[in-house]
């Protein structure tokens, strides 16, 4: 069974240890306690699915392999920094975000942040491979926190986030010119999939843009 999540944050944890390269070893400490986990079992990470492979009163350890630094800011993390959890989905627990997988499609880099009354704006230039599965009004993940796209501008993508948003996640943190894990919307992604198999010469995002747009998305 694969793993899946909402993208709606648990706990926030904090970096305690780091080591090694291949793979990475990361000690989390966290407020999600060690009897409701089993080793073996999946958080994600900043968006990112990795698997518990140890587990102490107040932390859990994780592995990361080269595949993964490669693709996400993993690697980047570095002790003392905060970082946003999510344990995987059980059978019958209730989807408060969009599906989700914790399987990062590229690293983002935020190219705007701007305060509008109590609500701040982020927008985040998307890896090609994202942006053009990425719709106004549709599901992205950004660090693992499960957002709505109010508009693109090209192949940024910007959300808005509320106050609750901002307490219970790490977004806050993140500055023009950062890095930050990026999941584009599943739903977008097998669109693609299926229209890219039709014959012609139309490429694969003029297949889903079309579709798209006849369904009123865009």
């Amino acid at each position: 069974i694969v793993a899946m999540f909402t993208g709606l944050v648990e706990s926030i944890g904090i970096v305690r240890s780091v080591s090694g390269r291949s793979p990475l070893r990361l000690e989390i400490e966290c407020d999600i306690s060690p009897e409701e986990v089993q080793l073996g079992d999946s958080i994600a990470i900043d968006g990112c699915c990795l698997t518990v492979v140890e587990i102490t009163t107040d932390s859990f350890w994780f592995e990361a392999a080269t595949e993964t630094l490669k693709r996400t800011t993993i690697g980047e993390l570095q002790v003392g920094m905060p970082v946003n959890l999510e344990r995987a989905l059980r059978m019958g627990d209730r989807l408060g975000g969009h599906l989700v997988s914790g399987h990062i499609d590229g690293i983002g880099r935020v190219r705007v942040v701007e305060k509008r009354g109590s609500a701040v704006y982020v927008g985040v230039e998307l890896p090609e491979e994202v942006a053009r599965i990425t719709v106004a009004q549709g599901s992205i993940t950004y660090a693992g926190v499960s957002l709505t796209v109010t508009h693109m501008e090209g192949s940024v993508a910007f959300v808005g986030l509320i106050p609750h948003t901002l307490e219970v996640t790490t977004l806050d943190r993140y500055k023009v010119g950062g890095a930050i894990n990026v999941e584009g919307d599943i739903i977008g992604r097998y669109v693609e999939k299926l229209l890219g198999q039709r014959q012609g010469g139309t490429t694969k995002s003029e297949l889903t843009i079309d579709y798209l747009k006849d369904k009123g998305f865009t």
